[in-house]
C-alpha cells in the first residue's frame, strides 16, 4: 500500500513582484504624462524664468503677487531695500498664447528627463509704464532730503599749514532717473526678484576723481608756487612774498596754472606807493634849531616798479626764494627816516650858509653864494642828491666857458663849486650879484665837500626866515660880477 504524499502549492513571487513593478511604473509614467500635458517640463526656463512644473494659471497667478526688490545705497555706504508691486504698475502677460504654444509643444512622452530648456520670447510681460515711471520717481533715491549728489575730486585753498591738498570726490547717492529707470524696466521685463541699483551703475558718478591726470599736474604746480618765499627788507620792515600772497595771484583752467602779471604789477605798485620818498616833502630840522618842511627835489628812494615787477614774477615762476631787494631808478641813504641819513650838505638859501655833516657829524660850515633873484635864477629849494662829481670841469654858457676845480651837480645843472673869481661870498650878494643857479663856494670849502660826499650824498637846501645875513655888499669892481656859468650843460662827462 501507497503511502499518500502531502504536497506544498508555491505562488510565482518573482513574476508577481515584477508585474507589480511594471503597473507602478506603468502607472507614474502615465500620471506624469497626464500632469505635464498642463504644467512645464523640469529645466523649462522662459525669459529667464524657471517655470519648471508650472502651470500657466499659475504663472498668471505669479504675476498678481509679483515682488520686485530695489536695493539701494545710503550715504554712509550702507543699503535699504524698498518693493515694487507688480498690482503698483498692472504687471501681467500681455498674451498667454505664447506659454500655451511652449506648453503643447513640450515632449511630455519624455516627462521623466531633464529638458534644460530655454526660451525667448518678445513683449510677453505687460505694464503701465507711466505707472512704472511713477513709482521708480517715488525711490528714496529721488527723495532730496535722502539723496546727496556726487561732488568733484578738487584742490584745496592755500593753507599754511599744509599748502594745497588735493581733496577726494565723495560718490553720494543721487540716482541717475534714466539709467534707473531702464534697470528697474528690464527688471521687471525678466520678472527678477532683486536688483541691486548700486551693481547696476544706476548712482551719478563724479565727472573728475583723484586719479584724474589734470587735476594731479595741477597740484603740482601750485605746490611749486606754494614753496616760494621771497622776503623784501625796507629797514626794520620786511614784506614777505609766500604761499599766502601768491595764492591770490594764481589762475587755475584744468591743469593750466599761470601767475596773474597784473596781480604782481599791482603788489610791486603797492610796495612802491608805500616805501618810495621821492619828490615828498620832509620836515627837517635845521642847524639852527628850528623845522623847516622842504618842499621839492628829486631826492629819495624811486623803485623802477615795472621792472621789479617784471624780476619777481620770473622769480617767482622759477620756484626760487630768498632775500630780494627791488630794482631802483634810484636809491637813498637809509629806508628809516629821514632817508638821506646823517651824511647830507645843508643849504640855507636865505642865509647864504652851507653846512656839511659826515656820519652824524659836522665837518665844515660856510657862506656861499646862490643864483641871482634879481634876473631869477634862484636857486631852487628842495631835497636832492648829487648826480656825480667831477674835477676840472668846464661850465659853459652862451657866451662864456668857465673852468671850475670841483663840480659836484646835483638838481640838473645845478650844483656846488668852487668860484675862486669872487673875494668874499654869503649875505645879499645873491640878490642882485648871484650865480645863474649853482652854489658858488670858496675854493678850500668846495674842496673838502668834494673829498666828503659822493654820488647820491642829499643836498637839503631850504628857506629859513629870520636867518637872513647881515653883511655888507659886495665893494665895486667884485671879480664876482664875472658871469661864472649857466644853467646849461657841463662839458664833463657824467660819471
Amino acid at each position: 500500500m501507497k503511502k499518500q504524499q502531502n504536497k506544498k502549492k508555491h505562488f510565482p513571487v518573482l513574476p508577481i513582484l515584477l508585474g507589480g513593478l511594471l503597473l507602478a511604473a506603468v502607472t507614474v509614467y502615465a500620471v506624469g504624462f497626464v500632469y505635464y500635458q498642463s504644467h512645464f517640463l523640469d529645466g523649462t526656463v522662459v525669459d529667464q524664468i524657471d517655470v519648471s512644473r508650472m502651470t500657466i494659471e499659475e504663472l498668471t497667478e505669479q504675476m498678481e503677487d509679483y515682488l520686485l526688490s530695489v536695493v539701494e545705497r545710503k550715504t554712509d555706504g550702507s543699503t535699504l531695500e524698498e518693493d515694487i508691486q507688480g498690482k503698483e504698475i498692472a504687471l501681467s502677460y500681455a498674451s498667454v498664447e505664447p506659454l500655451e504654444e511652449l506648453l503643447h509643444a513640450q515632449n511630455t512622452w519624455l516627462w521623466f528627463l531633464p529638458q534644460e530648456t530655454e526660451h525667448r520670447t518678445e513683449g510677453l510681460v505687460s505694464y503701465d509704464k507711466e505707472q512704472l515711471e511713477e513709482r521708480v520717481k517715488n525711490l528714496k533715491g529721488f527723495e532730496e532730503d535722502f539723496a546727496v549728489s556726487p561732488t568733484d575730486a578738487y584742490i584745496s585753498d592755500y593753507s599754511q599749514e599744509k599748502g594745497y591738498e588735493l581733496i577726494p570726490e565723495t560718490q553720494g547717492n543721487e540716482l541717475d532717473m534714466e539709467k534707473t529707470l531702464k534697470t528697474v524696466e528690464e527688471a521687471v521685463q525678466e520678472l527678477a526678484e532683486t536688483i541691486d541699483l548700486d551693481q547696476a551703475g544706476c548712482y551719478k558718478t563724479p565727472k573728475v576723481t583723484s586719479e584724474d591726470e589734470k587735476l594731479s599736474k595741477a597740484l603740482e604746480k601750485l605746490q611749486h608756487y606754494a614753496d616760494v618765499r621771497i622776503t623784501y627788507t625796507f629797514g626794520e620792515k620786511q614784506e614777505v612774498v609766500d604761499g599766502a600772497v601768491i595764492a591770490d595771484w594764481l589762475l587755475v583752467d584744468g591743469a593750466q596754472v599761470t601767475l596773474d602779471k597784473s596781480k604782481v604789477e599791482e603788489y610791486v605798485a603797492q610796495l612802491r606807493k608805500e616805501y618810495d620818498t621821492i619828490f615828498r616833502n620832509r620836515t627837517f630840522m635845521t642847524s639852527y634849531g628850528k623845522e623847516v618842511t622842504v618842499v621839492g627835489g628829486d631826492y629819495g628812494w624811486w623803485m623802477n616798479y615795472e621792472q621789479e615787477a617784471i624780476e619777481l614774477a620770473q622769480m617767482i615762476e622759477n620756484g626760487e626764494s630768498g632775500e630780494r631787494t627791488p630794482v631802483y631808478y634810484q636809491t637813498a641813504a637809509s629806508y628809516e627816516m629821514p632817508d638821506y641819513g646823517t651824511t647830507y650838505v645843508e643849504i640855507n638859501l636865505t642865509a647864504q650858509h652851507l653846512f656839511l655833516y659826515k656820519d652824524g657829524e659836522k665837518v665844515l660850515e660856510s657862506d656861499f653864494v646862490s643864483g641871482n633873484s634879481s634876473r631869477g635864477y634862484d636857486t631852487p629849494a628842495g631835497t636832492y642828491s648829487i648826480t656825480y662829481k667831477q674835477r676840472n670841469a668846464t661850465l659853459t654858457g652862451e657866451n662864456y666857458q668857465t673852468p671850475v676845480s670841483y663840480w659836484m651837480p646835483f638838481n640838473r645843472n645845478i650844483g656846488m663849486h668852487d668860484a675862486n673869481w669872487r673875494g668874499s661870498f654869503g649875505g645879499n650878494i645873491y640878490k642882485t650879484n648871484g650865480s645863474h643857479g649853482c652854489v658858488n663856494l670858496p675854493p678850500s670849502v668846495a674842496k673838502t665837500i668834494y673829498e666828503n660826499i659822493e654820488k647820491g650824498t642829499a643836498v637839503i637846501c631850504y628857506h629859513l626866515p629870520g636867518t637872513e645875513a647881515k653883511v655888507k655888499e659886495p665893494e665895486k669892481g667884485d671879480p664876482a660880477e664875472v658871469p661864472a656859468e649857466a644853467p646849461v650843460e657841463a662839458v664833463a662827462p657824467v660819471e
